[in-house]
């Protein structure tokens, strides 16, 4: 065409080009036909390579056009469909599956980009396996392949003579093989077909419909992908397994229940009605007993579905006054055509009362060791806040605007501080220190201050012994308990009664087995404290040893009375019992080891320690090592302004460098027992080794137990509790310059 315009054109300038551009075009074209002949050589070439090598090929092969145009197919796939030249792949698959047209265009898709896609399916005849490969720029591989090495819904499952079928997740029949065809006598497409029952229940015997009637068959169900469901069928005549012997099931010595599917109970032996007594047929295994923390229902159903078929379960009985726990072991068993569950019982109330006490002791010390934690941080704060409290007063009098109210801050403080004090009570990490007492003169001192704790309507009675033996432990202690359970005893009757403390010997013959504790065989000293008071419920009388734990209204007790009594008690040695009975009154009994002088005692004194040199009153080095920033910056200034020379650090490692020099002099080491990295007393050790003679104060706040609790005593040691005033500190200090 453009030739043409060429000639036709008047003769001018743009002539030239029209021929140029006219030439140019018939040489492309040229070049165009020329690439496309070679490509079509090529792809002729591959074409037959790929004939020849997949002519003989057991799994039908095609190749196609990008179309879906078929080429070529191998002599299986001619076998097979037949001739299908001029005809499109999806028309010769859709004799075997439904809507093979998406199924090629999403693979055809997939081997564009990636080279090569395959796919799984189920056909009429069974599973099967599409692949497809790229070849050349517009052409495709397609391979066919059964997947004989299924046992189920194909080929495999024609020559199994077991009853089989292939369902879909809507309910259609996708396969069924030919045993179960001559039982139903045609090919059907619905499950209500065959069953005349659904749903089916697998693991039982379900009725189907045959040929020539009803026919019964274990039914067993396999789950597949897809959503599809693979079902055998197991026929059968009869009862499978007869009938059983009732009396024999009677006799035997091992409790056993056999309950429904859905457990309901169908029968229970002699041993079981033994442990869970009379029940009526059809009763539900969860009316009968109850789960600890999970419904019974539940664990029927894992049993059922084998996931918790032979494990034991330890369950509550229902409707019992006192606490019975059995355990139970399910087993799935098919009897009379029916599948259900045999349940083996034995009595683990012995096991779970143990278990229960295990439970409570490991609470307890947990409980413990918070409260004892909180206890330390909180003495470190209250260290700093009532020494920089005491610092402030110093430079304050009774006149100044300021002084009341430092003084309420130091009174606070210490009312926390006896606070932080009963949780290490019943942490049982406080500072005691014990001596021998006699209980009848303790009570005695303490009577005037009990009659003015519990009033007028109340009257206190106190009956002693009159050969009680001794006892070792803190009195100041000991009051306090005593003052906790009379206090306690008041309240509880707010219309007034009789208290009576009670003082006698006590010699166990054998260990004494009560409220989860056991009390070693031995003479104690036993004190009772009793009311005529409201009493304490039973679901709480397992609590009240816990701290915080009370049952008066809010602002009339802290909880932490009896924690303490507990705590204290359990430091000293002893044991508390409570029994208490509702509107009648409560008795608490304390078990103290009854003192026994040793020969040591008898022995004389040791003479005293060599006497050193006394040191003026303010004069001496100190080193002082705290890791608590507040606490090392109080105790410095008071030190200091008792003239003392101090050297601060803030912690072990810090301290030894400092003693590394030699010609350093130091009088005390004032060092906190507890400390990231080396804690006091190993370090104060190391750094003896070399000074012999020094003194030494360790503070804490925790008990003086936790410092010689398995470590080796330390000689020239002392011990102060925090939290502790100034005066406290420099006394202390200054005792060990002496």
């Amino acid at each position: 065409m453009l030739a043409a315009a060429g000639f036709l054109l008047p003769v001018g300038r743009i002539e030239p080009a029209v021929f140029a551009l006219a030439g140019t075009l018939a040489a492309l074209a040229v070049v165009v036909a020329l690439v496309a002949l070679k490509r079509k050589r090529v792809d002729g070439q591959l074409y037959r390579h790929l004939a020849t090598f997949v002519a003989l090929d057991a799994a039908p092969s095609f190749t196609t056009d990008g179309e879906g145009q078929l080429k070529y197919l191998n002599r299986a796939a001619l076998d097979r469909f037949g001739p299908r030249e001029g005809e499109t792949l999806a028309r010769a698959l859709s004799e075997i599956f439904a809507n093979p047209a998406a199924v090629l265009f999403r693979l055809q898709n997939r081997a564009e980009g990636h080279g090569a896609a395959r796919e799984d399916l189920v056909t009429r005849r069974g599973h099967v396996r599409l692949s497809v490969h790229r070849i050349g720029a517009q052409g495709f591989l397609w391979r066919l392949e059964d997947m004989a090495e299924r046992a189920t819904g194909g080929r495999g499952a024609e020559s199994i003579s077991l009853p089989m079928l292939t369902v879909s997740k809507t309910g259609t029949i996708l396969f069924m093989n030919e045993a179960l065809r001559r039982i139903t006598g045609e090919r059907v497409k619905t499950l209500d077909r065959i069953f005349t029952d659904l749903p089916i229940r697998p693991g039982e015997e379900n009725e189907i419909s045959g040929v020539d009637g009803p026919v019964n068959a274990l039914v067993a169900e396999v789950e597949g992908q897809g959503g599809r469901r693979e079902i055998y069928f197991l026929p059968t005549r009869g009862n499978p397994t007869g009938a059983h012997d009732p009396t024999a099931f009677d006799r035997l010595p091992v409790a056993l229940l056999r309950l429904s599917a859905r457990g309901e109970l169908r029968e229970a032996n002699r041993a079981a009605r033994g442990l869970i007594g009379e029940q009526q047929p059809g009763t539900a295994l969860s009316d009968i007993l109850e789960g600890l923390g999970r419904p019974v229902a539940d664990w029927l159903h894992d049993a059922m579905s084998g996931r918790a078929e032979n494990r034991p379960e330890v369950l509550r009985l229902r409707g019992v006054a006192e606490d019975t726990y059995l355990q139970v072991m399910l087993s799935r068993v098919y009897e009379e055509g029916r599948t259900g569950l045999m349940a083996i019982l034995s009595d683990a109330t012995q096991l779970k009362t143990l278990e229960a006490q295990f439970v409570q002791s490991q609470k307890m010390q947990a409980i413990g060791q918070l409260a004892g934690g909180v206890a330390h941080d909180f003495n470190n704060l209250l260290t700093a806040i009532s020494g920089h409290c005491d610092l402030l007063l110093l430079r304050h009098d009774k006149s100044d605007p300021d002084y009341a109210d430092l003084i309420q801050i130091n009174q606070n403080a210490n009312r926390a501080a006896s606070l932080v004090g009963q949780l290490l009570a019943f942490s049982r990490k406080q500072t005691l220190k014990p001596a021998v007492i006699d209980l009848r003169d303790t009570m005695s001192d303490l009577t005037h201050l009990l009659n003015r704790l519990v009033g007028e309507k109340v009257e206190l009675i106190l009956q002693h012994e009159p050969e009680l033996c001794p006892i070792r432990a803190d009195r100041r202690q000991l009051e306090q308990v005593i003052m906790n359970l009379v206090v306690n005893a008041r309240d509880a009757m707010p219309d007034g009664g009789r208290i009576l403390i009670s003082t006698e010997n006590v010699r166990l013959a054998s260990d004494l087995k009560r409220d989860r504790a056991s009390v070693p065989a031995g003479d104690y000293v036993m004190v009772r404290v009793a009311d005529q008071g409201t009493g304490i419920a039973p679901d709480k009388i397992e609590k009240i040893f816990e701290p915080f734990f009370t049952t008066k209204r809010p602002g009339e007790g802290t909880g932490l009375g009896l924690s303490t009594a507990y705590g204290i008690v359990k430091q000293s040695g002893g044991y508390i019992f409570c029994d208490s009975i509702l509107g009648e009154g409560t008795t608490f009994a304390l078990f103290f080891p009854a003192y026994q002088r040793g020969a040591e005692e008898e022995a004389a004194p040791e003479a005293p320690p060599p006497a050193r040199r006394a040191a003026p009153v303010g004069q001496g080095v100190v080193l002082l090592v705290e890791d608590e920033a507040p606490v090392r910056a109080f105790a410095a200034r008071a030190l200091k302004m008792r003239g003392f020379t101090v050297i601060e650090a803030e912690n072990a490692e810090e301290a030894l460098k400092v003693l590394s020099d030699r010609a350093l002099a130091v009088d005390v080491f004032v060092t906190d027992v507890i400390m990231p990295g080396l804690d006091g007393p190993t370090w104060v050790r190391q750094a003896l080794k070399d000074r012999p003679n020094t003194r030494v104060v360790f503070v804490s706040g925790y008990s003086e137990e936790a410092l010689t609790e398995d470590r080796e005593r330390i000689e020239n040691a002392i011990f102060l509790p925090k939290p502790f005033s100034l005066s406290e500190l420099t006394a202390t200090v200054q005792s060990q310059m002496q």
